[in-house]
């Protein structure tokens, strides 16, 4: 029987730690499977976030560093520096990069430091608990929200949006995974992310719309409708920066 899908060499074979349901799984798949596709398995450093995706070291089958929260922009443009022909990419939630480390996913790209950014946005911190996040939705029950987020609290911050406008962002895109178009939408904005870098051509950013189960206390497929309606109106789907004459 032919196989429909087979496992990237750089993904290791090992049960995952995400609850079910959880798309980060997909979207580790996706960054995996780009990386052995451009033949970048021996020059490609991951740099993997406080948050839900902080064990991803534990599933590239390529090198990855841990730092503190919020800091991988900062720890990635070192990198990078010292190894300008090396694919280098940071893994971040939107509790981590949105908050704790604005300064320095901002800064990255005013510099534009020739990284990029994979940017898991489920609107909430995961791994704390379900704790409202700046992109927490307006009105969304959080555990430090229960009544919804309101005006009080803040708008939902669009980081996408905000980049864009930055000289030094080269690409910004915003994809999600809630079917299976979508997923491989995504997976070819983060191939062309990753050839933006390899290019030099500076910052890219790919945000993606992910669903979080456990937190939201939905089913997985209600979460995956909840994506889809609930988030897409106030994070909508679309590439906001382009380069001229990208190769990708």
């Amino acid at each position: 029987m032919a196989k429909g899908y087979q496992r990237p060499s750089t993904l290791l074979d090992r049960p995952w730690h995400f609850c079910p349901g959880c798309n980060h799984g997909i979207a580790h798949r996706l960054v995996a499977e780009v990386v052995e596709e451009m033949g970048m398995v021996e020059k490609t450093v991951g740099v993997g976030s406080v948050g839900c995706g902080v064990f991803a070291y534990e599933y590239f089958n390529f090198d990855g560093i841990g730092p503190s929260h919020g800091r991988a922009p900062a720890v990635a443009t070192g990198v990078k520096r010292v190894l300008p022909d090396h694919l280098v990419f940071t893994y971040q939630g939107d509790g981590d990069l949105a908050a704790i480390g604005t300064t320095e996913m901002v800064h990255s790209a005013v510099r534009g430091e020739n990284i990029t950014v994979i940017f898991v946005n489920n609107t909430l911190y995961g791994m704390t608990g379900g704790q409202m996040a700046p992109t927490t939705l307006t009105g969304q029950v959080t555990t430090t929200s229960p009544r919804g987020r309101g005006r009080e609290q803040g708008f939902p911050f669009r980081v996408s949006e905000m980049l864009a406008t930055l000289e030094g962002a080269a690409y910004v895109t915003r994809v999600a995974l809630f079917n299976p178009a979508q997923v491989v939408r995504a997976k070819k904005a983060i191939r062309k992310a990753f050839e933006v870098q390899m290019q030099g051509l500076g910052f890219s950013l790919v945000e993606v719309l992910s669903a979080c189960p456990t937190n939201w206390g939905l089913a997985p497929l209600e979460a995956l409708k909840f994506v889809e309606e609930k988030m897409l109106p106030t994070y909508p789907l679309g590439e906001f920066k382009v380069p001229e004459g990208v190769k990708a």
